[in-house]
């Protein structure tokens, strides 16, 4: 709840008119009637970006490379995760998916632990002027973040992006002048490097593009989306989440379809299914799980799950015949 403090005119109006409470009153309404209206009244901007974070739980580690060529998508007993390049001086060469790209410094860039991208160095004076973190997600969410990017994102640092520079600033003054916790350092900046991403990602859609970071640039989908993250497992239906972006019902599903590449039910439906198989996983109960992301009983949500895993085996099958007929 936000308290406004009224002006010392309203105080004085009181102790002027004494018991004539009506007078003060009918004073002290317009005035703050007249407040609510102005432009001087902000209402407090859409977190587009604290609920997700939640369902992610993110751990980035921090790290410099000294090897020449560094490749992505090595071997990892863990569940996938997302790398993070950060480029400071001199070039690297983007390899992978039949394509090859000289990126130049200053530059990040991101993509999933299970796509087939390597980066060699052009010369060996650049090598310690790479910077690598492995953002790992004890979240749910993890799966349908990584979707995101199935593709490299590589974005041209700028002097005009605080949300990034900032951190990369504290990074670089850090390994030049390393103190004392200086791990702890460089991982807590790597926490706010991730956040600065997310920042960036959401502030610069992609052009004609669709997923998870042009829903959140979108101020209307956003709020549906937010609304999702929040609480997944309300009895979410269509009209509510219309209403939660301030859309009609049809322009809303047909906007969220364009701009989300599939419907809200299925958004939310994967959503509630990664929380429950968190929640099995860690030995809850379908029962438990169900009730807690508005199944409306465990063979209900059994026979989702199953589904789900189904479909992802088969979808994991296709991505992998795909890469072994990728040109090299």
């Amino acid at each position: 709840m936000t308290v406004i403090q009224t002006p010392q005119k309203g105080w004085a109006a009181e102790k002027l008119f004494g018991d004539e409470k009506r007078v003060c009153w009918t004073f002290t309404h317009h005035w703050f009637k007249n407040y609510c209206n102005s432009s001087q009244m902000l209402l407090p901007k859409l977190d587009r970006l604290s609920a997700l974070l939640e369902g992610l739980a993110p751990q980035v580690s921090l790290t410099i490379t000294h090897e020449n060529g560094a490749h992505a998508s090595e071997e990892h007993p863990q569940a996938p995760f997302l790398w993070l390049h950060l480029l400071t001086q001199g070039s690297v060469q983007l390899q992978g998916l039949g394509q090859s790209q000289l990126i130049s410094a200053p530059a990040l860039l991101a993509w999933g632990s299970d796509q087939p991208y390597f980066l060699g160095h052009t010369s060996e004076a650049d090598q310690d002027q790479q910077i690598t973190a492995r953002t790992h997600f004890a979240g749910p969410l993890a799966a349908l973040f990584l979707e995101e990017f199935a593709e490299v994102r590589i974005i041209a640092l700028s002097e005009h992006e605080p949300a990034l520079n900032w951190p990369v600033q504290l990074i670089r003054t850090e390994l030049d002048s390393p103190r004392c916790g200086h791990p702890a350092l460089l991982n807590r900046a790597g926490d706010i490097l991730f956040i600065g991403l997310l920042r960036y990602l959401v502030a610069h859609p992609l052009a004609h593009g669709s997923g998870l970071f042009n829903g959140l640039a979108d101020p209307r989908i956003a709020k549906a989306l937010v609304a999702m993250h929040k609480q997944p497992g309300f009895p979410w239906d269509l009209a509510g989440l219309a209403q939660e972006a301030g859309m009609s019902r049809t322009a809303f599903a047909r906007t969220f379809h364009v701009v989300m590449r599939q419907t809200p039910g299925k958004y939310l439906s994967s959503i509630r299914l990664a929380i429950a198989q968190r929640m099995v996983d860690l030995g809850k109960g379908l029962k438990e799980a169900a009730r807690t992301v508005g199944y409306a009983n465990a063979s209900a949500l059994s026979r989702a799950l199953s589904k789900s895993r189904a479909a992802s085996v088969q979808e994991r099958g296709e991505n992998s015949s795909q890469l072994k007929n990728s040109p090299e």
